[in-house]
This record gives C-alpha cells, structure tokens and sequence, in this order.
C-alpha cells in the first residue's frame, strides 16, 4: 500500500517578513520621490536641480530604509535571541517546572489537564526549546527576525519605488512635470496597495484608498511647501 504524500499548505503568513519590508519599501520610494520632485519643482528651479534632488533623494531613501530595517528586526532577533536563552537555562535547571507550564498554556487553549500533560511530556521529549519557544513565546521559524532579509527588501523595494516617479520626471517637460509625477504616482500607488493586499488576502480597494490617501496629502504638503519656499527666496 502506497503511503500518501505528505501535503505542506502555503499559507500568508510564510510570506509576512519579506512583504512588509517590500510594501513598505515600495510605498515609501515613490510617496518620497515623488514628493520631493513635485515640492522641488514647485519652488521653480531647473529641471537639472530637480533630477539631481530625485536622484539623490533615491539613493539616500535606499540606503535609509536598509540601515532602519536593519537596525529595527535585528533588535527584534537580539530580543528573541535573549528570550530562548532564558527558556534554554529554565529547562536545563528545572524542566519539570517547565513541562507544567507548557501544560497550563495547552489546558488554556481548551485541552483537558490530563491530555495537556501528556501533549507537553512528548513535545517537550521531541523538541523542548522549540515547544516552549512556539506555545510560550511566540517564536517560530517562519515569523521570526530576519535582520538582512527585512534590509534587502526594504532597500530594493524603495529603489524599484522610487525610480518610477524619477523616470516619469525624466521624459516630462517641465512645465507639465507636477501633474505628471503626481497623477503617475497615484496611479503606481494605487496598483501597489491593491497588489499588496491582494498577496495578503485584504480587500484591494481598501488598499489602494489607503496607500493613495497618504500619498496625495505628502505630496500636496510638499508641493505647498516647494512654492512657498520659491516665493519667498
């Protein structure tokens, strides 16, 4: 008799590390960039000076985003790290202490005392660290901290961003670049909320309202705040 395939279900949350770095790096390249140039643009200088600002403005976000990654879910990993380190020394030193606290975690999922028991001797006999580090802690392979994961992501995402609102510039005549920036960016904002919340199983009208709001108000302040500061030097 042939044994059945074993069948591994891909679920969405397998893919939350990577997609919050990559929406969010996606998000902020082009609601950055695109503010920049149109608030650049507004103060009136040439298009050289605006490229130059788009261009720097990529670079720099790139870069930013990667460092703050970086730095965010690699506290994150120390904070995990630290946290089985503890769990390692409370099983070494007192695993008996241990297995009734898995138990307890189990009869306040719904199992019945005896069976919670029983469930936390054989996990804990295949695997203790990864049962308590799973049940009690909340730690598992799949959404654990992924320092360079989350930074190359991030900083990929917002160049990839960022280059399409500096590429609209690029081919746009001055005099027609705001509109164009602003009605493109719009537009490559909407199509990411969208896809964004389609991958993650939310409604994607909803996402592409949100991404869409917050960029329309960044680069209307932004704008405002180009031409005031043109008018006044």
């Amino acid at each position: 008799m042939r044994t059945p395939a074993r069948h591994r279900e891909r679920h969405r949350t397998d893919r939350i590390g990577w997609l919050r770095a990559s929406v969010l790096g996606a998000n902020d390249g082009i609601v950055s960039t695109a503010s920049l140039l149109v608030g650049v643009a507004a103060a009136g200088p040439s298009k050289e000076s605006v490229l130059v600002a788009g261009v720097a403005g990529l670079v720099a976000g790139a870069m930013s985003m990667a460092a703050g990654e970086y730095v965010s879910v690699h506290s994150q990993a120390d904070t995990e790290k630290a946290d089985l380190a503890r769990e390692r020394d409370e099983l070494e030193t007192d695993p008996a202490a241990e297995r009734r606290e898995l138990a307890s975690i189990y009869v306040g999922r719904g199992l019945q005392p005896e069976l919670a028991r029983q469930v936390a001797a054989q996990l804990m006999a295949h695997d203790a660290l990864g049962a308590h580090a799973r049940d009690e802690l909340g730690i598992t392979d799949t959404l654990g901290a992924r320092p360079v994961q989350a930074a190359l992501a991030s900083a990929g995402s917002f160049a990839v961003g960022a280059a399409l609102p500096l590429g609209v510039s690029i081919v746009t005549r001055m005099e027609s670049l705001i509109p164009w920036v602003a009605g493109t960016s719009l537009a490559f904002l909407a199509v990411l909320g969208a896809a964004a919340a389609h991958v993650g199983g939310a409604g994607k009208l909803a996402g592409a309202w949100r991404v869409c709001f917050w960029g329309a108000l960044a680069m209307a302040l932004t704008a405002g705040a180009g031409a005031l500061f043109g008018a006044v030097v």
